[in-house]
């Protein structure tokens, strides 16, 4: 039991000082000391476009060796909680009075959808400590992308005077960006011969933790120049902001464990329980509920939640994970 306490403590201090978490607070004093260090947004664009098609492409190419049985259970688990995470969360918002309801279910939104870049640093953490995976993690970060934001939008809209034009809702969150070079990398990846897959993989695999890096500094760079709009926010909100992914982060641990998944699939699925989205969630939310503020919501997700994943909770869930499995 000592020896897994220390070897925890290892990894989690290994977190803290890897590449990517360094990236992202050097882009966070960059930001706050004046410094112009942003990423260009065009070269954001495309590490956007390259870690959401790649991650699918490795995600579909693992899926090869997967049958559906495997995944259903999963799958099916995943949905389920994309869709009760958002009420959970517009239920705790209700104690930040000074928020309208419009405002929580734009909040509910955010962190019923997913974090890509925490999944992926999340991802690269277990994956740099020989930790096992299973290979339709990707397809679950897919999954929980939708459920999550319809839900949060639905409790958003009950409010007097909102008429939310669901069919542009719909085409924004199942044709925009995030879930369709997902989808379209899980397909990709999963019909592609392996010869055809080996030739690409330098560039989608080989290279995704470099270009991970680049964003981290980018989101680091506005996590800095947000933060003078996290403490206007207030205490409440940035309470809310830590307390609740770790608490809804421990569920999905634990829901994961519960189906038999393996110390690092139940860390992702915590992780991805625990995530709130800054690309996604803005693009659907601005459609659906253009009266909700966008300012507080990205703040919290991107000032708060972001670097308390990427720099407590990953190391935290997956302790969690190890504790119930018994190691």
């Amino acid at each position: 039991m000592y020896s897994h306490v220390v070897s925890s403590w290892d990894l989690a201090l290994s977190n803290l000082v890897s590449v990517g978490v360094l990236a992202f607070v050097f882009g966070f004093i960059a930001a706050r000391v004046k410094s112009d260090v942003r990423v260009p947004e065009q070269i954001y664009q495309f590490l956007s476009i390259y870690l959401l098609f790649g991650i699918g492409l490795k995600g579909g190419h693992s899926l090869k060796s997967v049958s559906i049985s495997d995944v259903f259970t999963p799958a099916l688990t995943t949905v389920i909680a994309g869709a009760l995470i958002p009420l959970f969360a517009y239920l705790a918002l209700k104690f930040i009075r000074v928020l309208s309801a419009v405002d929580r279910g734009s909040i509910a939104a955010h962190y019923g959808s997913t974090s890509l870049v925490t999944f992926s640093a999340a991802f690269l953490f277990l994956e740099s400590n020989s930790i096992f995976v299973e290979g339709f993690a990707p397809a679950l970060l897919t999954v929980m992308e939708i459920p999550g934001l319809i839900v949060g939008i639905y409790l958003g809209s009950r409010t007097p005077g909102s008429d939310v034009k669901w069919s542009e809702t719909f085409k924004e969150v199942l044709l925009g960006k995030t879930v369709l070079l997902l989808c379209g990398g899980l397909f990709i990846g999963a019909v592609s011969s392996n010869e055809g897959y080996e030739k690409v993989s330098p560039f989608f695999v080989g290279l995704l933790s470099g270009f991970l890096v680049l964003f981290l500094l980018h989101l680091g760079y506005m996590a800095g120049s947000n933060f003078d709009e996290v403490k206007r926010v207030g205490k409440p909100l940035i309470v809310f902001g830590v307390v609740f992914p770790l608490l809804i982060g421990f569920l999905g641990v634990a829901l994961g464990t519960t189906i038999g998944l393996s110390v690092g699939g139940s860390t992702i699925l915590g992780v991805l329980c625990a995530s709130a989205s800054y690309i996604a969630a803005p693009a659907a939310v601005g459609v659906a509920l253009p009266r909700a503020n966008p300012t507080i919501a990205l703040v919290s997700s991107i000032g708060v939640t972001f670097p308390f994943n990427l720099i407590i909770g990953i190391p935290v869930y997956f302790r969690f994970a190890e504790l119930l499995s018994g190691l």
